[in-house]
């Protein structure tokens, strides 16, 4: 096996570790969930087993990581770019456009919170469109309060004093069209 290669598998055991302590599970958790043992699961993290694709795949599904992320595999793709997450407003944005004048796209994720926050109305000049991807959102436009299920859209006036936020406690994700002097969207 060539040196990059072994030094690639050599570090997969520490991330799988650190990924499994930063989710808060046991290795009989992950043993229960993946049907792999704690035996293997543990030589896997302590460097003693190699991964193999059959081991990686169920644990990319749990941790919910690429397979790339398991491996630290170099991205592809233009080297030059690489957008980062964004983290505002408690959330994370995370672009999906680059073009300065134009529309702007991003994913973006509210965390699961315990205590339900109070909504604190914005307003900015622009226009808005979301797509809910999964959770439920709670939008907040003027004195209109809307829950929002996966697969429903709305699209405002970001002038109007608005708020997002999860409407259950738990994690929403969706995506997002801005565009600094309005966006309307044209359905076909």
């Amino acid at each position: 096996m060539d040196p990059e290669t072994e030094d690639v598998l050599s570090t997969v055991g520490a991330r799988l570790r650190t990924l499994r302590r930063e989710r808060g599970i046991t290795l009989a958790e992950v043993s229960v969930t993946t049907g792999i043992s704690e035996s293997t699961l543990s030589r896997l993290e302590s460097g003693q087993r190699r991964a193999t694709l059959e081991l990686l795949l169920p644990l990319s599904r749990i941790y919910r990581v690429p397979l790339d992320d398991l491996v630290g595999a170099p991205r592809t793709g233009d080297p030059r770019i690489h957008l980062k997450p964004i983290e505002r407003f408690g959330m994370t944005f995370i672009p999906l456009s680059r073009d300065p004048g134009g529309v702007h796209a991003f994913k973006m994720i509210i965390p699961a919170r315990s205590e339900p926050l109070e909504p604190e109305l914005k307003t900015h000049e622009g226009g808005e469109w979301l797509y809910v991807l999964s959770g439920r959102l709670r939008l907040v436009l003027g004195d209109r309060d809307m829950t929002l299920p996966p697969g429903e859209a709305a699209q405002f006036d970001t002038s109007l004093p608005h708020w997002l936020g999860s409407a259950d406690g738990r994690a929403v994700e969706l995506m997002i069209l801005f565009g600094v002097h309005g966006l309307q969207t044209h359905v076909h």
